[in-house]
């Protein structure tokens, strides 16, 4: 299969790193079902202080082989992170990938989320934030056109509450010491709190020995969703530790997870179903 040289898309000319990465196949006579593929923005780790290469370029490659064009999100970190700039970067990689569909051969009626980590929160913003004023004030775009087809979450971010990722809180709140901020502002960003009719449906995964994003993030998020009615698939692994990609060689993941390695597959096929 014929990949095409990467494109690079600057989404804010006062900052060189937060781009769009684009990787598409290439379009051939002899592979028809390339004409028009589904599409799938990618969100990496990092506790909105950097982007995890692990978390990017591989998963590109990995949804390339199963049928989709993949779209690396270079978000605002460090100081630049203060919401809500992450999710108006997500929203505008939404509009861009929308508005080139011709272009990059996707269908805009069929555009997906993946994130990991910090980006997990970053893409559970994105499938429940996606209508909040502050998009709509910087992005010129019709209501609903950043709105995602589904998502899936990988060991998330979920919550500044009580079993929060303190860094990227902090890094997201551009404050230290965050869990002394007013409760209104912890619950703002908590994806928990906002899951509704407007939510997409989700594929979560976590590691129940993750010490640095509890598993109680993902399964707080899986309670909201329940509750709501909201379409979700969740695999909750005994064994294995945060931040494990693919895990596998790929991302340098040595142990046997072979396991936890499935849980590509089960997201695509659930992706696939919507």
């Amino acid at each position: 299969m014929a990949f095409m040289e990467p494109e690079i898309i600057n989404l804010r000319p006062e900052n060189p790193d937060v781009k769009l990465v684009c990787y598409c196949a290439g379009r051939s006579d002899r592979l028809p079902f390339n004409e028009k593929r589904k599409a799938i923005l990618i969100i990496p780790g990092g506790a909105y202080s950097f982007c995890s290469d692990r978390e990017g370029e591989p998963m590109a490659f990995a949804f390339l082989t199963r049928g989709y064009n993949a779209f690396v999100l270079y978000y605002s970190v460090a100081s630049h992170a203060k919401y809500p700039n992450p999710l108006i970067d997500a929203s505008r990689a939404v509009k861009i990938i929308k508005d080139n569909a011709e272009k990059f051969c996707i269908d805009p009626d069929f555009v997906f989320t993946i994130g990991f980590s910090a980006g997990g929160h970053l893409a559970g913003m994105l499938a429940t934030m996606w209508h909040r004023k502050c998009v709509y004030d910087e992005i010129d775009m019709p209501y609903g056109y950043n709105k995602v087809r589904g998502a899936v979450l990988c060991y998330a971010v979920i919550t500044g509450g009580k079993y929060a990722h303190r860094g990227s809180i902090d890094n997201l709140l551009g404050m230290e010491h965050s869990e002394n901020a007013d409760p209104a502002v912890i619950d703002d960003i908590s994806i928990e709190k906002h899951v509704d009719e407007r939510t997409v449906p989700m594929f979560l995964w976590h590691t129940v020995p993750d010490t640095t994003v509890p598993v109680q993030n993902s399964l707080m998020l899986a309670d909201a969703l329940a509750e709501n009615k909201i379409p979700f698939e969740m695999r909750i692994y005994p064994d294995g530790w945060h931040g494990l990609s693919l895990a596998n060689e790929t991302v340098g993941v040595k142990a046997d997870f072979t396991y936890v390695q499935r849980w590509i597959d089960d997201a695509f096929r659930f992706l696939e179903s919507l």
